[in-house]
């Protein structure tokens, strides 16, 4: 716990002056409880016994200011804990999506999206509710136990001695409590992510499940995932609630206990009315935030392994370190020097030796997965080579830096990436929006015409992937972004498949057209489009021939 606190210390200070008022509302309301049960005494032995009509006038009106007191402070203290706790979450979320975006492609290509999403939303909720309900109890059912500690031992040391019995004697099953939560706790948390991915799949490949009638299928497979889920729930439910059945049959024995000797001792003229009822009320009130504790320590192993799961993500470091270079003007050649690359001791690529010129259009040709798109992924840094060298202008492009580098080279895919957002949006991505170079971008896309006649234009919404766009519409959408970029560096990696032989001549025209000052590489199957080349590189099974 700790750790976790220790952890989660560095975001609580921008909120220093709240976090102090918060500790304050709850001492406050503690106090205030240790109030109530103080004045029993002289509600019972100076009222009750010794009709005092002014006491009679007061203590029911100072009982009145304590009870609303208590809640006054108890609910200063929720908001105001809730307030940092969500605040701490918010920036949490905040930093681990962007350093998730900082890390290299391997780490997302040895984790499933899925089990990243549910790191980012359900363990940082489980955090939530440490941070903000479960600490803010603690502190304020701390105090609250801490204060009605004193009145009970003020009253009657002995008996206090004998009603507080129930905390050393609740260690050991509170501690295996705790460990077999940390347990299944985890295994909850796995078999969430599990299903998110699982859901995440599903949505992504909707299409394919219905072309191959695989609903049923895919439903038992989630039914089955969803099934193990409850199960594992149930157990965190069966252990996560048994503190409150040991402190209740432990608080039984030592109430039973205190009512005996306490009551002998009323009996006996050794301890008055007022006193006996007074430590009673106290004993009996202190129980439930002495319970309410050790409820918030079985409820903090969920949010502790989360939070470990969480710093496994942070620990995570990119395996391809940033350059200190900008690349400064012209692009004059790009060389790839005898260059090999392994994926999870796969080699991929063999001695990659060619050149790259301005004013040049290049065409990789090769069957699918020979390596041409591997080729621009190392070029782009998303991986690094593994033997050899790649260069810019004879500047190695380890020495530059990331984000300089990959402004100059504009990519088309051949998956599309299409935003939740407006044509224009999409087109301008990464980019301050210049909708008069949206549009002659859009014309040199041949997309204009069918922009055009939306109802909004440019400012016409696309649905999540382009879903409201023909495989053809979101081709020359995804063309108009890397043109609107501008880079010197143009990559199409077949970038014309989805479009009609004259939509395809048209864009020819348009990369040739666009070709002055740049440096184009083609990945191309299509003759038409290979044709445009001034140099064709061939690659197959991940070694380089010119064709």
């Amino acid at each position: 716990m700790k750790e976790f606190f220790r952890n989660f210390m560095p975001y609580i200070k921008g909120h220093y002056p709240l976090f102090s008022l918060a500790i304050i509302a709850g001492v406050f309301a503690a106090l205030c409880t240790a109030g109530v049960t103080y004045l029993v005494k002289p509600m019972l032995d100076e009222v009750f016994v010794n009709k005092d009509t002014a006491k009679l006038a007061l203590i029911p009106f100072l009982l009145m200011l304590a009870y609303i007191g208590k809640a006054i402070g108890s609910y200063a203290q929720g908001y105001l804990m809730s307030y940092i706790g969500e605040d701490i979450v918010r920036q949490i979320r905040d930093k681990m999506l962007y350093h998730m975006l900082t890390l290299d492609l391997s780490f997302f290509n040895k984790n499933r999206n899925g089990e990243l999403i549910a790191r980012i939303t359900n363990d940082i909720g489980l955090i939530r509710s440490a941070v903000s309900s479960i600490f803010a109890e603690f502190v304020r059912e701390g105090v609250t136990a801490i204060a009605l500690i004193a009145v009970v031992i003020y009253q009657s040391p002995k008996l206090a001695l004998l009603g507080l019995v129930i905390l050393p004697l609740s260690i050991l099953p509170i501690s295996a409590i705790v460990r077999r939560l940390k347990k299944v706790s985890k295994k909850a948390q796995e078999k969430n992510a599990d299903i998110t991915s699982n859901l995440n799949e599903i949505f992504n490949n909707v299409e394919m499940i219905k072309v191959n009638s695989a609903e049923e299928l895919e439903s038992q497979k989630f039914k089955n995932e969803n099934q193990e889920f409850f199960k594992i729930n149930m157990k965190n439910t069966l252990v996560g609630t048994l503190d409150n059945p040991v402190m209740e049959i432990l608080g039984a024995l030592a109430i039973g206990a205190v009512l005996y000797v306490g009551g002998k001792s009323v009996i006996d003229g050794t301890l008055t009315v007022g006193e006996f009822f007074s430590f009673n009320t106290a004993l009996f009130m202190a129980y439930t935030p002495i319970k309410r504790l050790l409820n918030c320590v079985v409820r903090m192993q969920t949010a502790i392994v989360a939070n470990k799961r969480i710093l496994e993500i942070f620990e995570q470091k990119s395996c391809i370190v940033d350059g200190e270079k900008d690349v400064q003007g012209a692009i004059e050649e790009i060389r790839v020097f005898d260059v090999g690359f392994k994926y999870d001791e796969e080699e991929v690529l063999h001695h990659i030796t060619c050149r790259f010129q301005k004013n040049s259009i290049t065409a990789l040709v090769g069957k699918s997965g020979s390596g041409k798109s591997t080729l621009i992924s190392l070029l782009l840094r998303l991986y690094d080579v593994s033997s050899g060298k790649i260069t810019i202008n004879q500047t190695p492009i380890q020495d530059f830096q990331i984000k300089s580098l990959r402004s100059k080279i504009s990519v088309v895919n051949q998956r599309i990436f299409i935003l939740n957002d407006s044509i224009a949006r999409n087109v301008a991505y990464g980019h301050d929006i210049d909708e008069e170079r949206v549009v002659w971008a859009l014309k040199q896309a041949m997309a204009w015409e069918f922009v055009e006649s939306l109802p909004e234009g440019i400012e016409t919404k696309l649905d999540e992937f382009g879903t409201n766009l023909s495989g053809g519409q979101r081709q020359r959408i995804a063309i108009a972004r890397a043109l609107y970029k501008d880079a010197q560096v143009l990559v199409l990696d077949e970038a014309t498949s989805a479009l009609d032989e004259k939509t395809e001549e048209a864009i020819k025209h348009t990369i040739n057209f666009i070709r002055k000052d740049k440096i184009i590489i083609l990945i191309a199957h299509r003759p038409s489009t290979i044709e445009l080349a001034d140099q064709i590189l061939r690659i197959e099974n991940g070694v380089l021939s010119h064709a």
